[in-house]
């Protein structure tokens, strides 16, 4: 048996941690322009309200944070957070998984595009907002009048993207499965299918932040609990801090939400790029 040196051993090992280190560096100084781009932000949010308007009605993020941390301290912001994200998922995976299919399908047959494309260009320019009166006589005040409302703000975005994503799909891929004698479901399910995933996550993308826009307004609907029913007790009540708190909790929540889907959009157009 041939003995191996040490050292030959440990060399691709010490290049590969040496390599992991080099990326996990390079992923940690991407995180840096959005530190100083959210420092910046609270930084002329701190010198407009403590130079430049000095009202109450625009406090402080020192005084928004202190409010946040009684919030926390009591349980009553986790309790909101959790139930909006809990309504905007229920609703937005619902929606996604109805618009998906139903995107594949406008985008590969031709008589369902043309029975469904009127259908949804007709309901997408139809606001949530002006749904919620729909959604209280069709469901009632309870939590499905709200989800109903994520899901109808959810599903055209994502029909109409993976309907794109479906004729985007780059003609010679499809004759090179063709020639190598690919059925029809196996062109679909290893060509069109991963093609088609960066073009649904950005529509799901599209999706979510409309998911944000109308959970405030779904929330106004006699709940109890939620970043929407602080919104509207803080006006209640002017409570401008809660307000404030509302507000950078769901932009927070929101800017975390658009990250993870801009690595997904990343990572699969990398490796299934329709043009590539």
């Amino acid at each position: 048996m041939t003995l191996i040196h040490p050292g030959q051993v440990v060399q691709p090992a010490a290049v590969n941690v040496t390599s992991r280190s080099r990326r996990a560096l390079r992923n940690l100084g991407s995180f840096v322009p959005h530190l100083i781009g959210f420092a910046t932000l609270f930084l002329a949010w701190h010198v407009a309200s403590t130079y430049l308007v000095r009202s109450v009605l625009f406090p402080a993020p020192l005084v928004v944070f202190s409010k946040a941390m009684k919030l926390a301290a009591d349980g009553s912001l986790f309790e909101n957070i959790f139930a909006s994200l809990r309504r905007i998922a229920i609703g937005f995976f619902a929606g996604s998984a109805i618009g998906i299919p139903v995107g594949l399908a406008i985008g590969s047959f031709p008589l369902v595009r043309k029975l469904l494309e009127p259908w949804t260009e007709f309901l997408r320019f139809i606001p949530s907002v002006a749904m919620i009166t729909i959604a209280v006589i069709w469901f009632g005040i309870g939590e499905e009048s709200k989800i109903f409302l994520i899901i109808y703000t959810t599903i055209f975005i994502v029909i109409l993207n993976t309907a794109a994503g479906v004729s985007a799909i780059a003609p010679n891929k499809i004759r090179a499965a063709q020639v190598l004698g690919a059925s029809r479901w196996q062109i679909f399910a290893y060509v069109g299918l991963p093609a088609t995933v960066p073009f649904i996550l950005t529509g799901m993308r599209l999706a979510m932040a409309n998911s944000f826009t109308t959970i405030v307004a779904a929330e106004m609907i006699s709940a109890n609990e939620g970043l929407g029913v602080m919104l509207w007790n803080g006006r209640m009540y002017m409570l401008v801090d809660e307000i404030f708190v509302s507000l950078v909790c769901l932009g927070l929540l929101g800017f975390g939400a658009d990250r993870l889907f801009r690595w997904g959009i990343f990572r699969f157009a990398r490796r299934f790029s329709p043009a590539a």
